[in-house]
């Protein structure tokens, strides 16, 4: 008799298939089996709000191929994906296999098994050490399906008699559309201001632009800060409120002398962001890619399948200590030793109830290049990949280091003070592969004391801005 593995799709089917021998069976529940009913609550609140599960309608062929393979196998093998859905699924398979009256299958026959990716030394391990079903897992994924059953099917028919028909509510949708909603207010509130900066053109062996900062010893920009219905927004003005004044000013400064008042440096050090987690991986697919948050799991997913990355949908940054030393190594061969962090980094997640035991999202064989996704999957998953494997890689990395200057400026002894950065990338690190690196503003070799001349000034209208609205992005970072 041969072992039958469970899995939800056939793309994670067949990349499994391939790492295991004749022995085993690989079939595909094509996602969940049981659901909620749809035309009916579905949930027994007089019952300690019990779900009313039923076997969905679209599954039968697969129901019924998994029963006739179940009947015959040695071992049922429950390989469903290792966050609360997927141990879900599992609980609901073994339900209607044993449940069976044809076939009578014992639970000693079920095992469960988990694997962070799909690779053949994962698949192994994970066969080594299967396990029960999580029931506090299947509870989590459970509690979740009846809640959204609940505010959906309350809130609903209210946005059809009071709104429109066919619209819908839910437990995570109606909270976004309160924050857009409140946010939208904020706009409506928020009074626009007129301000003016100046920028000063000074001349030494080259010409530099100076920002004026100070007039008589303070400071011309005004912090302003905003409390929001989800935190605060902070933006900045300066006292210079009209045309005239700035012009004023100008005036003033072109009879001016100007002397270099201090130079300073600093090497500063930049270091790589954590690896990705489902909500990052998310934000960026939007903001670099245009993509839906929908459409980035739709292509994270299938990366997945394909056993080109780990489990794509997690809260954890951890990274497992045997890809640590796989990229470590990587990172040696391809940049050598001097681009290799000097010791191993750990982040802490963001969210609270983050599952540490799962791993982050990272490739799972660092040697493997966009081109080869590209040529299998197609370009779209291949960009995807690479931010992923970008990010991962990154954070075995020594840092960036970065010298940067600041130069000040006396105009008419305490009149007024300008000021100019520049920044020069010492050593590139982590942003050896990061396509979104610093770019070097270099400066002149200024001196304290040293007269500079004035060539021209310029002044520039701004209006205070509004709190933006939520993007995409935004919003799934502020709903996190």
């Amino acid at each position: 008799m041969k072992n039958l593995v469970i899995v939800e799709s056939p793309t994670k089917a067949r990349t499994i298939g391939r790492f295991l021998g004749e022995d085993y069976t690989i079939l595909a529940s094509m996602g969940h089996i049981k659901d909620l009913p749809k035309s009916k609550l579905g949930v027994d609140v007089e019952k300690n709000f019990e779900p009313q599960y039923e076997l969905m309608p679209a599954k039968k062929k697969s129901i019924s191929e998994i029963k006739k393979a179940g009947k015959d196998a040695e071992r049922i093998i429950l390989a469903t994906d290792l966050d609360r859905e997927g141990e879900a699924i599992a609980s609901h398979i073994k339900d209607v296999l044993s449940e069976n009256p044809k076939s009578q299958i014992p639970n000693s026959k079920f095992e469960r098994i988990v694997f962070h990716e799909i690779t053949k030394e994962a698949i192994e391990e994970a066969l080594k050490d299967p396990r029960n079903i999580d029931e506090n897992l299947v509870d989590a994924q459970t509690a979740r399906r009846v809640l959204d059953r609940l505010v959906g099917y309350k809130l609903s028919p209210v946005l059809w008699r009071k709104v429109r028909r066919g619209l819908s509510a839910g437990r995570v949708q109606s909270v976004a559309l309160r924050l857009i909603v409140e946010r939208e207010r904020e706009i409506e509130k928020f009074k626009k201001e007129n301000y003016w900066t100046i920028v000063v053109s000074l001349k030494d062996s080259g010409e530099t632009a100076f920002d004026l900062i100070e007039i008589n010893g303070e400071k011309i920009e005004i912090a302003e800060k905003l409390s929001l219905y989800d935190g605060e927004y902070r933006f900045a003005k300066t006292k210079i409120e009209t045309a005239e004044k700035a012009k004023e000013i100008e005036k003033d400064l072109a009879t001016k002398d100007f002397v270099v008042s201090d130079v300073s440096k600093k090497e500063t050090r930049r270091t790589p962001p954590p690896p990705y987690t489902t909500s990052t991986l998310q934000q960026d697919g939007a903001r670099r890619m245009g993509l839906s948050g929908k459409r980035t799991m739709q292509l994270a997913q299938k990366l997945y399948e394909e056993g080109f990355i780990t489990y794509h949908r997690t809260d954890s940054v951890q990274i497992a200590e045997s890809a640590r030393r796989m990229m470590a190594d990587y990172v040696k061969k391809e940049f050598g030793e001097k681009y290799l962090s000097s010791k191993p980094r750990f982040y802490r997640s963001v969210s609270k109830t983050a599952q540490e035991a799962h791993e982050a999202i990272r490739p799972t064989k660092a040697s493997v290049q966009q081109s080869a996704v590209s040529k299998e999957l197609g370009p779209q998953y291949a960009r995807l990949y690479e931010m992923i494997w970008r990010r991962a890689l990154a954070i075995q990395m020594a840092d960036a280091v970065i010298e940067q200057t600041t130069v000040l400026v006396s105009a008419g002894g305490k009149d007024y003070t300008l000021k100019t950065n520049g920044s020069v990338l010492l050593f590139e690190g982590f942003l050896k592969i990061n396509p979104y690196a610093l770019e070097d503003k270099r400066l002149a070799e200024f001196k304290a004391n040293e007269v500079l001349q004035f060539i021209s000034s310029s002044s520039e209208a701004h209006e205070t801005l509004p709190p933006p609205r939520y993007n995409e992005a935004s919003l799934i970072k502020t709903l996190e």
